[in-house]
């Protein structure tokens, strides 16, 4: 069977950058996947409007597979959504769905456990991936990502709307993941190599 990736797709810099590495690697990734809530039409966490990530995903040359939400969304409910998208993968005769992760155990092992049986396998092309020198590749390669919202308990919101380069990454206090890994910040990708047009 012919290799068909769905990647996960949170408008963000981990899950641009994986399309990056699953592409440069000759990988055939055939679908974007995201969830948003369809109480104010936005991704969660990033809370990014959707008509932003319909034209940001357009860029890629890639369909968007889109999953509503309810909100409140109890994680039944969430579930119940992510097994939706996993049958509409399988009947499009996908065979991996790729995800932006880097190092959470938690979180792969329940992204593990979603996609257990279906059919689909999990993909994790950025795991184990030291974030700082991650982090400096991206910009490196041409990146241009905003910070578009953080954790107010660990960051101040001064960051909010300005971009994720050299300057932020040396302003983060001691403990934050530089890529944000653990929460502290999200971002919004506005350009980059995984971009087939601008």
């Amino acid at each position: 069977m012919m290799e068909n990736i769905w990647l996960s797709w949170s408008s963000g810099k981990d899950s641009a950058w994986a399309l990056h590495e699953l592409r440069s690697a000759g990988r055939r990734v055939t679908a974007l996947v995201t969830t948003f809530r369809s109480a104010n039409d936005c991704i969660p966490m990033h809370e990014v409007a959707m008509e932003r990530v319909r034209l940001q995903a357009a860029r890629t040359g890639l369909p968007l597979i889109e999953q509503p939400l309810p909100s409140p969304c109890p994680n039944e409910a969430y579930e119940a959504a992510i097994r939706g998208i996993v049958r509409r993968a399988v009947a499009a005769g996908a065979t991996h769905m790729a995800f932006g992760d880097l190092f959470l155990e938690d979180i792969r092992a329940y992204r593990e456990g979603l996609l257990a049986g279906s059919g689909l396998a999990p993909l994790f092309p950025l795991w184990g991936r030291d974030t700082g020198q991650l982090a400096h590749e991206m910009i490196r390669s041409g990146l241009d990502a905003e910070i578009v919202a953080v954790d107010d308990e660990r960051l101040s919101r001064d960051p909010v709307g300005t971009r994720f380069d050299s300057t932020f990454l040396e302003a983060l206090p001691d403990g934050i993941d530089p890529c944000g890994e653990n929460g502290e910040f999200h971002t919004f990708v506005l350009n980059g190599p995984m971009f087939t047009s601008s």
